[in-house]
């Protein structure tokens, strides 16, 4: 199976398995390669690639790795290996970016500041947040989530390869295992993209970042736009 897919695609879902199966030995793994607000003690620059590499569990990174294995291969064939790699990566950081602001306009809403370590105390062995200051407690929840706990995860690359595949190939019909009849791309991927930022907003799907997905396509729009890639119109 792994002789058929694309280099990079290949060494992509190589990387994330390897990685997967090394944070279920080393527990402590995604405290030090995902990612963490930038103002947050536990921040570590190289986190801002390193946190695609990891997941949060088995259904996190099969339907990441599904996705890459099933849109990724053809993308690259478009691309090109080099220039691939960078979208990939770039989308994942453009996932992240979206995700900083929506954090720093939640902090900023709570303290009044986007800088708020200060008035927070950290537990660095435990990974834990207290806050002495006179907040909610889901106003403290918030800034404890925000502060200690890291993003993980391929999502916002993938949503950059799901928005690159409706564009470049929007007349391609996609089957999908919960939805008995073909829908093409073109209409796939904007209502998929268009439940992520309702999600976003309302706040829905627990500790799911909906927003850095939304931020992964924008960023993957932003590039096919820069490159002057063509918009397909076959398939």
């Amino acid at each position: 199976m792994l002789s058929n897919l694309s280099p990079v695609v290949k060494n992509l879902l190589i990387i994330n398995v390897v990685c997967f199966i090394g944070s279920a030995i080393f527990m402590q793994a995604p405290r030090f390669f995902g990612v963490f607000y930038p103002d947050s003690p536990f921040f570590h620059i190289w986190q801002v690639i390193t946190y695609m590499f990891m997941h949060g569990g088995f259904g996190h990174i099969f339907f990441n790795m599904f996705a890459l294995v099933m849109f990724g291969p053809i993308i690259e064939q478009v691309l090109g290996s080099k220039r691939f790699i960078n979208f990939y990566l770039i989308c994942g950081i453009g996932a992240l970016v979206l995700q900083y602001g929506v954090q720093a306009a939640e902090v900023y809403h709570i303290t009044g500041t986007v800088r708020a370590a200060e008035f927070l105390n950290f537990d660095m062995l435990n990974n834990r947040v207290s806050s002495p200051l006179d907040v909610t407690q889901d106003q403290f929840n918030t800034l404890a989530s925000i502060y200690g706990t890291p993003l993980v995860g391929a999502s916002g690359a993938i949503y950059g390869l799901l928005l690159a595949f409706g564009y470049l190939f929007p007349n391609m019909s996609l089957y999908l295992m919960f939805i008995p009849i073909p829908i093409k791309a073109k209409f796939f991927i904007p209502i998929l993209i268009l439940i992520e930022i309702y999600l976003g907003f309302t706040n829905s799907g627990g500790s799911i970042a909906h927003l850095a997905h939304v931020g992964g396509a924008l960023f993957a729009y932003i590039l096919l736009k820069i490159w002057r890639i063509r918009r397909g119109s076959m398939y």
